[in-house]
């Protein structure tokens, strides 16, 4: 086997569950002996945590030089954590795997295999058949859904972390935020090749997930951020002026009712808040054109160092 890493497996501790690490990890590693790559684990810890880190310490004390921790500060969030672990891996292949078990081990190799097989530059499991309950099945679906609408890009289970890519894909994305969530989509937005793949679900995986309001929340103005950063990431005229002109055209049709009101019908406008909130949404609406304008200016100034593309091959 050659000494050089063809792939390294990123597994990011944070906020969300974790399971026994000493277990997961040597589970991993033992559906992934069968790949005969030369692989490397990195394990980060996005802020304190001294149960799996004594778990991981324990195994490198054993010899396990394939293993490495990547300790944060602090939390910073799953998005950082993946990052870090990106900019201290050494693999041309990527793999990311959550610190739980979302499905059975045993399918990580098929989905390696695809990825090496196929033309593609991301494959992306999706847990199925499903066996967690009704509610989980409907709050993916319904996410997936409004996720699709919005952007274009067809995926059914973005919640499923485990993904494996080309390392020319976290060449061109920098993920922040919470981001991770949508990593899959915004590859297809610059022109990678990302498909699905189905994979056993675990039964580990197997119970309900139920949030705090303020999580779904969240999730919405995530994926608002998305599809603002898919569709209008250097086109912002055309998000803030379409809406900007929308109410500026509504406040100005409510501004002419109640001015021809007052011409033809002999109504006082003094006591009128009708006045008041026309004039307010034609005043928002110039507003919102003026922050569209602004920021054409900015992408205009900084175009050269944009990049929104990707080259697939170039011939000759």
């Amino acid at each position: 086997m050659s000494s050089k890493i063809e792939l390294s497996v990123i597994i990011p501790v944070s906020e969300s569950r974790y399971d026994d690490a000493t277990e997961l990890y040597l589970e991993y590693k033992k559906a992934l002996e069968s790949s005969r790559l030369n692989y490397e684990f990195i394990y980060v810890l996005d802020g304190p945590y001294p149960e799996v880190l004594s778990q991981l310490q324990a195994q490198i004390d054993k010899g396990e030089e394939r293993l490495s921790i990547v300790k944060l500060a602090k939390y910073f969030g799953e998005a950082t954590a993946l990052r870090a672990g990106f900019e201290n891996s050494a693999g041309e292949l990527i793999m990311t795997l959550p610190a739980y078990e979302q499905v059975c081990a045993e399918e990580l190799p098929k989905l390696l295999k695809a990825c090496r097989e196929r033309d593609v530059d991301m494959m992306v499991s999706r847990r199925w058949p499903r066996r967690d309950s009704a509610f989980n099945r409907l709050q993916s679906r319904v996410f997936n859904q409004i996720m699709e609408k919005l952007t274009g890009a067809v995926f059914n289970d973005l919640g499923c972390s485990v993904r494996v890519f080309k390392r020319r894909v976290i060449d061109e994305i920098h993920l922040y935020g919470d981001q991770h969530r949508f990593f899959p989509a915004l590859a297809y937005r610059h022109g990678f090749k990302v498909q699905e793949m189905d994979s056993q679900q675990s039964q580990k995986d197997v119970f309900q997930r139920v949030y705090p309001p303020g999580i779904y929340v969240r999730r919405l103005l995530d994926l608002l951020s998305v599809f603002f950063l898919m569709k209008f990431t250097k086109k912002p005229l055309r998000f803030f002026g379409l809406v900007g002109v929308s109410i500026a055209t509504f406040g100005g049709l409510v501004l002419l009712y109640v001015v021809g009101d007052r011409l033809f019908g002999g109504v006082p406008l003094g006591d009128r808040p009708a006045l008041m909130l026309s004039s307010l949404f034609i005043v928002l609406g110039a507003q919102l054109v003026s922050i569209g304008l602004i920021g054409e200016i900015v992408i205009f100034t900084h175009a050269k160092d944009i990049k929104e593309y990707t080259v697939e091959e170039i011939i000759n």
